[in-house]
């Protein structure tokens, strides 16, 4: 049988029902509209400067491929002071760091990765940062700064291969054959990115002694 033995009793058990948890209802369901409101207009919202911060990277990118570098610097201080929240910032310094180094600002080069090594939100790409600034800072000649540039950034499997290379160059530039024939085997072995160029660099190291 029915909890309800009438239609009225039903009514009337509905009416004291509403009664006593009506306004939590409501409650509850302005706040759910309120949340899901609130994050659509989110969403819109990150989406809109993601794509304000992608074009103003796409401007910064065109600028330092023509070599407009005052251009580009300047669209990376946009950039920083608009969207400085997203890695835009991170991957326009990247830019013109390569943009310096290629018209043969090694200084200017390093300066920049440095930047993005203290300030990019993503890990990811601090290290990115670290092991391009390491490898100009081996190139000129600046093996101690290079050695711990990599010493203080080389903490994940991610990077491990390409940051032992990094040190088998730094062993071979010491004339140390044996500690880079050490460091080039273990970034082959770690995945390294430049697996056949590090073998060519194992294969012609001098024989060990």
């Amino acid at each position: 049988m029915s909890d309800y033995e009438t239609d009225d009793e039903k009514v009337e058990a509905i009416k004291k029902w509403w009664k006593e948890n009506g306004m939590s209802v409501v409650i509850g369901l302005a706040l759910g509209l309120a949340a899901v409101y609130g994050w659509r207009a989110w969403t819109d919202y990150r989406n809109s400067v993601g794509s304000q911060a992608s074009a103003a990277f796409e401007q910064l990118a065109a600028s330092a491929e023509a070599g407009q570098l005052d251009s580009a610097a300047k669209q990376e201080e946009i950039l920083s002071s608009r969207f400085g929240s997203t890695p835009y910032p991170s991957f326009g310094a990247l830019v013109i760091a390569k943009a310096r180094y290629d018209q043969g600002d090694a200084a200017g080069a390093m300066t920049a990765l440095q930047q993005v090594t203290a300030k990019a939100p993503d890990p990811a790409l601090a290290r990115l940062a670290a092991l391009r600034l390491a490898r100009i800072q081996l190139a000129e000649g600046q093996l101690d700064a290079a050695a711990a540039t990599v010493a203080a950034h080389d903490n994940t499997p991610a990077f491990a291969g390409d940051f032992a290379a990094v040190r088998g160059d730094i062993a071979a530039a010491r004339g140390d054959h044996a500690g880079a024939r050490r460091e080039y085997e273990r970034a082959i072995a770690a995945g390294t990115s430049l697996p056949q160029l590090i073998r060519l660099k194992l294969d012609n190291l001098p024989a060990a002694g």
